[in-house]
């Protein structure tokens, strides 16, 4: 199956499931949208199998912007055009836009408060489990080649453990992927 293939052979998503779809992920993303939208896109909707999300997360990690934004743009693009990208976006956006607002306002009224901070710091630790969490099920669940396993660990060591930037890490490793694929290709 190739990158952005829907898991099914069902016809592809209205623009009316595409909005509720992505309008459910950013109304449940609080702390990070990541393991919802995959939640979503691949084991409740079946839009894309594990590796299609996985193939679709890393085009869209090495593109500018908010990676389920980008992903939002891509998949509505993909199984709507136009119209459903933005209608992807306006839906993914539109909830926490509102929510983010209310709670700014909220903050301001009790930002000097000590359980406030506790707060805080509490939801940063959850954000941060929740990203490691879909991260270690992408990794699990994608099927990656050795060769993909190997620019996993290299992608990993260069901008976790060596604190790389990330484009000039990303125009090392990408070309080097590419050309891992295509000798793994060539000798299936």
């Amino acid at each position: 199956m190739s990158a952005l293939e829907t898991a099914t052979d069902a016809p592809p998503p209205s623009l009316s499931a595409l909005f509720t779809g992505f309008l459910k992920i950013g109304l449940m993303g609080f702390g990070g949208v990541g393991p919802v939208a995959r939640h979503i896109i691949v084991a409740e909707r079946n839009w894309l199998d594990d590796r299609g999300y996985a193939e679709l997360m890393g085009i869209c990690q090495a593109l500018p912007g908010a990676n389920t934004v980008n992903a939002a743009v891509m998949l509505g693009d993909r199984f709507r055009g136009t119209m459903g990208a933005l209608t992807c976006v306006f839906a993914l956006m539109a909830m926490p836009l509102l929510s983010l607002v209310a709670i700014a306002n909220i903050y301001d009224a009790v930002s000097d408060h000590p359980l406030a901070q506790v707060a805080l710091t509490g939801a940063a630790a959850s954000a941060a489990g929740l990203i490691l969490g879909t991260a270690l099920r992408l990794l699990t669940k994608a099927g990656l080649a050795r060769w993909a396993w190997v620019m996993a660990a290299a992608a990993f060591l260069a901008i976790g453990v060596l604190r790389l930037p990330m484009l000039p890490t990303l125009l090392v490793l990408v070309p080097l992927g590419l050309a891992a694929a295509s000798l793994g290709a060539r000798r299936v």
